[in-house]
């Protein structure tokens, strides 16, 4: 066993939380990218594009991460591509993010109400233009609350990435508790270094939210 004091282990497990912050960073924006693109799809008037956008958040939505994690690692292996933790941790998780992104400004979108649409109808927008000038510009503002505080929820998932052999900051803590043999003590500053990047930002999301209440 190897003596490590507070400080080691914390200021090892400190240094992993970079890749649990880089991480999560790579999945929340590309997940907002297609998570955008997929919303415009969804929003166009054909039929099948509705369908095709709603299976796929029912997909990903529906599945465990766990198990998208598993099958974006093991997966990618099949076509005879060789992947790594990094590859596979950030492909599902973006995927992961993007499904509830899509479903989260979808329901933005749907609370715009339909006299909007009819009126930039009456000024001969096309449907780009009528997205681009009058709906999203204030379906952003209703957006931007819940939006932030899924990144919570992206920090979180993100520790289920040590399963495929990623370390970040739950695989770092589960690397040091074998050494030291102190899992209470080591888990403990774990779940406190998830809490501080947690909970600022949850409290940034609520005073967004009554910021934004308060003007609409």
């Amino acid at each position: 066993m190897i003596d490590f004091s507070i400080w080691d282990i914390f200021r090892n497990l400190l240094l992993q939380a970079r890749w649990t912050i880089v991480l999560s960073l790579i999945a929340f924006i590309g997940g907002g990218l297609v998570g955008l693109a997929l919303l415009i799809v969804r929003l166009t008037p054909a039929v099948w594009a509705h369908r095709l956008v709603g299976g796929y958040v029912q997909l990903f939505q529906g599945t465990p991460l766990l198990m998208q994690l598993f099958l974006a690692y093991f997966g990618i292996a099949l076509f005879g591509i060789n992947t790594s933790p990094w590859v596979a941790a950030s492909l599902a998780l973006t995927l992961y993010t993007s499904a509830f992104l899509t479903e989260i400004w979808r329901g933005c979108v749907a609370s715009i109400p339909k006299g909007q649409w009819e009126a930039a109808q009456s000024l001969a927008l096309n449907f780009g233009e009528q997205l681009r000038y009058v709906v999203l510009p204030q379906a952003t503002r209703i957006a931007i609350p819940p939006t932030v505080g899924f990144l919570v929820q992206v920090i979180k998932g993100t520790a289920l990435a040590s399963v495929i052999g990623f370390v970040e900051l739950t695989k770092a803590g589960t690397m040091i508790t074998n050494a030291t043999f102190k899992p209470f003590l080591v888990y403990s500053c774990v779940a406190l270094l998830y809490f501080a990047l947690c909970f600022p930002i949850s409290l940034y999301a609520k005073t967004l939210e009554r910021r934004f209440r308060v003007k609409s």
